[in-house]
């Protein structure tokens, strides 16, 4: 049996912070973007250790330009075969070390899960920077700042999900996140073979939202007051084949932007591949450069978040008895229930 233990706050996913919580982070990093100075040494003497096992560039350096900002340093690892993991560590003993040295922990990693697994283990906060198809929370949390300042709001919307939805974790984040919002209707746009996991549908009908399928893009243009776009994942693909047939099912072009909403906004995880015309950029409707930047602020408002309650004592609720391999996932090939006996 495992000893009653009291873990340090995270953010693994979405759900981990109530929407009153996400308003105070909305709000901070509102006040880190009007007033950057007043925040640019707060964090001195704190350290960052960003854990990716998988390749990044927006995520990984808006963590590490967030830490730099608020005053604080960075340890990295950008690459799992310069890490430990390469020899076989496991994710549990590797955040059991790394809490050693750094005072909160940034994770990407490609199995689902991995995050969780680190959590369980380490005595600092750790953060899911995103983890296999899973969950990509802080990538959620801001899309939710760019949607709150690009539309004045975060109820009230027609949200349109297009490409991989299938894979996307940001897909899937995003959706868990706006369940939470009066008055979303999702509409999702994917080959067939890409639609939403079946596990995510459900619990979107669980809680009576409407929902509408389709693979054709043109056809729902005019009623969305949001587009999030999605690059067709080559990495999440097991056939080369299957990959290419579908890369292209989608490209946002100024043509079907003349369909759209003059108030409706266009929002990208990032990295574009071919499914946004570099033409669509000069429109003022595409938001995903400035998507990009309010991750960055966001990021700083999240670790601010996480160190003060870490400094405070504030908690996870105990996990008394329960293994880690019986945490309860809907995501079947969630890492959680593999790693650790």
């Amino acid at each position: 049996m495992l000893k009653l233990m009291l873990k340090p706050r995270n953010l693994i996913q979405p759900e981990d912070f109530s929407v009153e919580e996400i308003d105070q982070i909305l709000s901070l990093s509102q006040n880190i973007i009007e007033n950057p100075s007043k925040y640019s040494r707060v964090c001195e003497g704190k350290l960052l250790a960003t854990l990716f096992y998988e390749p990044s560039t927006r995520t990984r350096l808006s963590f590490e330009a967030a830490m730099f900002d608020l005053g604080g340093n960075v340890l990295t690892v950008s690459d799992a075969n310069s890490s430990s993991a390469s020899k076989g560590e496991s994710v549990a003993d590797t955040a059991k070390t790394v809490s050693c040295y750094a005072d909160i922990i940034a994770m990407r990693h490609p199995k689902e899960g991995a995050p969780l697994v680190a959590s369980m283990n380490a005595s600092i906060p750790v953060i899911n920077a995103g983890d296999g198809g899973h969950n990509h929370p802080t990538q959620t949390l801001a899309d939710l700042l760019t949607i709150k300042r690009e539309m004045g709001r975060l109820d009230n919307l027609t949200v349109g999900f297009c490409g991989d939805l299938k894979f996307g974790r940001t897909v899937h984040s995003l959706i868990t996140a706006l369940r939470r919002y009066e008055n979303i209707k999702f509409v999702l746009i994917s080959p067939n073979e890409l639609k939403l996991p079946t596990y995510v549908k459900e619990s979107l009908k669980k809680d009576n939202f409407e929902i509408v399928e389709t693979t054709d893009l043109e056809e729902v243009m005019p009623e969305l007051d949001v587009l999030y776009m999605t690059r067709i994942q080559r990495e999440r693909f097991d056939s080369f084949d299957e990959y290419e047939r579908l890369k292209d099912s989608y490209v946002l072009t100024v043509d079907k932007m003349n369909a759209a909403k003059q108030t409706m906004r266009v929002l990208h995880p990032l990295p574009r591949v071919n499914e946004i015309s570099v033409k669509v950029d000069d429109d003022p409707r595409a938001a995903y450069f400035r998507q990009a930047l309010n991750g960055k602020y966001m990021r700083m408002a999240l670790i601010l978040k996480l160190l003060k309650e870490a400094e405070e004592g504030k908690q996870m609720p105990p996990l008394g008895d329960v293994r880690i391999n019986e945490l309860v996932c809907d995501n079947p090939r969630c890492i959680s229930s593999t790693e650790q006996e």
